[in-house]
């Protein structure tokens, strides 16, 4: 797997960040480049990965299909590029994001270094 990297400041409005800031693991990367491949409602969008208030431990991870603003952080990898938000990036610092397919269910889930606690469903997490 490659490495993550930015997008140029330039090309993106948002400061620099850590080249290892998020990282998706190949299955994740493959399931992303389904959705933009398949789904009308993710064409010519990026992946955005945001924290917000709820869930059973505090805070939940979203993720959906958006333009970019200016103020986002772009993180690109293997052809891919995520969006990130300023209240979302110090909750995210350090994560690795997985797609799972499972006789359970399927969906991404998120290894947080950052997280105090998570819920048993693995969506939400405290700090």
């Amino acid at each position: 797997m490659d490495t993550p990297s930015q997008a140029p400041a330039a090309d993106r409005g948002a400061p620099p960040a850590s080249d290892a800031l998020l990282v998706f693991t190949d299955a994740a990367v493959a399931k992303v480049r389904s959705f933009v491949d398949g789904l009308a409602e993710a064409k010519d969008k990026h992946l955005r990965i945001f924290v917000q208030g709820g869930g059973c431990s505090g805070f939940e991870y979203g993720f959906t299909f958006d333009e970019r603003k200016d103020t986002d952080l772009v993180i690109a990898q293997d052809g891919i590029e995520v969006l990130l938000d300023s209240f979302s990036r110090p909750y995210l610092e350090g994560c690795e994001v997985d797609y799972q397919e499972s006789l359970m269910g399927s969906g991404f889930s998120v290894k947080n270094p950052n997280a105090a606690g998570t819920c048993g469903c693995g969506h939400s997490f405290s700090t």
